[in-house]
This record gives structure tokens, sequence and C-alpha cells, in this order.
């Protein structure tokens, strides 16, 4: 089956008790039993939930996967991983990052005696240093956020396959439309699903995909004992978005193409950060591991100057200033202040975060009013 029709069918029976096409939401904490310890297969909505079982079964349908778990958001999901970890562990992560994570890792992580490493991935060997016999996860990120930088999934999978270490794969980016991470290699795939999967801005969400059976076993352990689930209403909205990804995900595409070019031809535009450049340094890996190069790119000015960047961020009329990325609508973000505060700014300078970065979610509107507008805050 093509993936386009398992966007609209994966995961997704009609209800039993009316026919309705789109599954129910089971909005319910309990469930009633026949006897004690007799059910039918629910007992109590953090442990099921027929909404999100759908769900979980559909995202991994179209991640090519085995099991799916779905989480209240992408940091719930990333915590969930690191969870499989205990005091005394190592982690290589990637040095581009989620602010997000990083602050996860560093904060709360590092306090659980977690030790990490950020690491350059772009050379797939560069995490071979760090490996010992302490280290047992590798996180990446491809493309990263919010410099586009590329990771060598198969490569990475690899040296994690030889070195019996688990691969973390953040795709949010892509999404599952775009690159599919457990056929090159990886052990588990991370989505926010409050982005593109969702589609629409209107739902906090995450997920984790998988293969091995005792890993799902594991993460479900943590699933439910921790709690941190999604409701059904958010599965619905999930689960909604999930049947016109591949049609938003080509305008994404073909929207991001034009204005990364049209970026690149602005006399008054410095450096622009996107993937599908043939002249970017992980386009050749990118062409092979992915369909496509989406709508995130970051950019800066000549006058790279942060005042110089607060004054196109403020001037978008169509392109909203706003956290967050891969909704119908376009976002402008300022990654230093905004998604990636939580890093030191020495740390983000030497990454080549910069304190004028301007990164961009592009949407599916009309891609001339799109560029009409980033030229007006341009000036």
């Amino acid at each position: 089956m093509k993936l386009s029709t398992k966007l609209i069918h994966a995961g997704v029976e009609p209800d039993p008790s009316t026919g309705a096409i789109m599954t129910p939401i089971y909005q319910t904490s309990t469930y009633v039993q026949s006897a004690p310890g007799v059910n039918k297969g629910y007992e109590y909505a953090r442990s099921q939930n027929p909404t999100r079982f759908a769900l979980e079964s559909a995202l991994a349908h179209i991640e090519n996967g085995k099991h799916g778990l779905c989480f209240s958001s992408g940091v719930a999901a990333t915590d969930a991983v690191l969870r499989l970890l205990v005091p005394g562990d190592e982690v290589i992560a990637a040095n581009d990052m989620y602010g997000g994570t990083y602050r996860l890792f560093t904060k709360i992580f590092e306090k659980a005696g977690i030790k990490f490493h950020f690491v350059n991935m772009q050379n797939a060997s560069a995490i071979r240093p760090f490996i010992n016999d302490k280290t047992r996860l590798v996180w990446a990120e491809t493309p990263t956020n919010p410099l586009m930088n590329i990771v060598d999934i198969a490569a990475l999978a690899a040296i994690c396959r030889e070195r019996k270490v688990l691969l973390t794969v953040d795709n949010t980016f892509a999404s599952h439309y775009l690159q599919n991470p457990l056929d090159l290699g990886a052990d588990i795939v991370l989505h926010s699903a409050t982005k593109y999967l969702g589609g629409h801005s209107d739902v906090i969400h995450g997920c984790l995909v998988m293969n091995d059976d005792q890993l799902r076993d594991q993460l479900y352990f943590i699933q439910k004992s921790c709690g941190a689930v999604p409701g059904p209403q958010d599965c619905f909205l999930v689960l909604r978005g999930l049947k016109t990804l591949h049609v938003r995900m080509d305008r994404h595409c073909s929207n991001g193409a034009a204005i990364a070019h049209w970026l690149r031809q602005h006399p008054k535009v410095g450096q622009v950060y996107w993937c599908g450049f043939e002249d970017h340094p992980g386009y050749a890996v990118a062409s092979r591991q992915m369909r496509g190069f989406g709508g995130m790119m970051s950019f800066t000015l000549k006058d790279d100057s942060p005042e110089a960047a607060k004054k196109v961020l403020s001037s978008t009329k169509v392109f909203a200033l706003a956290e967050s990325l891969g909704g119908v609508e376009s976002l402008i973000n300022h990654p230093a202040t905004m998604t990636h505060a939580s890093i030191p700014r020495e740390q983000r300078i030497a990454n080549g975060l910069s304190d004028s970065l301007i990164r961009l979610s592009v949407g599916i509107e009309d891609v001339d009013d799109l560029i009409e507008d980033l030229n007006q805050a341009i000036g």
C-alpha cells in the first residue's frame, strides 16, 4: 500500500456499533468490567484508550514500524526514552538540537546521573571517540533544529549496531512523509506530533515508534507508570491530521523551495540554511534518505545584528511571530530568544546559532503572498 493511502486508512476501522468512518472519541476515564479482572481489553484510560490505540496503530504503520506509543507532548515522549537509562549511563546527542530537548537533558537528566556528550553529527564517525562501555543511547535530529544540518541515519545506525547502542532519531522536521528512520536502522523514532502530524496548531502531542517487542514493553511500562498520556480528543485531532499529511507536506515542500531560493537571491539576506540546496553539505545524504526537503529553513541578514533581525521579525503580516512549527500557517521565529533560549549563548554561538538567526516554518498559503510579506519585512 502506498504511503498516501496508508495515511488515510492505517489504524482506522469503521466503528462496529454505528459504522462511523472516523474513530470515535472515547471520552471516558474507566471501563466497566463484567467480573473482577474480566474486561474487553480496557481497564483504565491511563493504560488503554481505544482512540489512542487507533492512533498508535496508525503511527506504527505509516512509519513502517511495529509499535507506536503516544504521549502528551514531544518532550514527554523524549522523557520516556531517557527513562530507559540509569545513573552512570551516557548519551551522545547532536550539538544542534531543539532547545527543549537540550533543557530536558541538561537540567533534568544530568541531575539524575546521566552524562551527555554533545557532538556535531554531520560526520557520523564523529561519535566514535565518545562511545565507551557506559554509552547507552545516541540521540539525533535530522534535519536539525534550527540550522538544517543533515545526519546520515544509516551510517549512524551501523555504528550503533556495532557498539550495541540504541539510536533514537527525532523525525519531527521531516515527518513520516519525507523520511523513515526505522528503514535506515534507527531503533526508536520520535515525533512531536504537535507539528506536521497534527498540522493545524491545535494539539500538543508526541509519539514514539519502534520495532523491537521488548523495547516497546519497556516504553509502554514507562508510559503507563509515569502517566504522560494524551487525552482522546488530542488523539482524534492527530488522527484527523494524518489524513491530509501528504497533501500538506507536498505544499510545504514546494513553498519551502520557492522561498529558500528567493531568500538566497535577496540582496539583504546573508546565509540561508535549507537542505535542498545542491551545495548544502548534507545535500547528497538528504537526497538519499528523504523524499523532499520540507518547509523549514533559517536565514541571517547581511546586517548581521539582533536589531535588524528583530525589525524583520516584528514586520511580517502573513508570517506570524510564534513558537512551534509545522502548521498550515506560516510562522517566523527568533531561536536565540524563543525556541533555543535555554541553550547557553556561548554554546549556541559555537554551534553556529547566532543572535540574529531567523527561522521560518513555511505554511501552505499562496507562495506569492508569502514572498511579498517577507519582501516588505526585509525591506
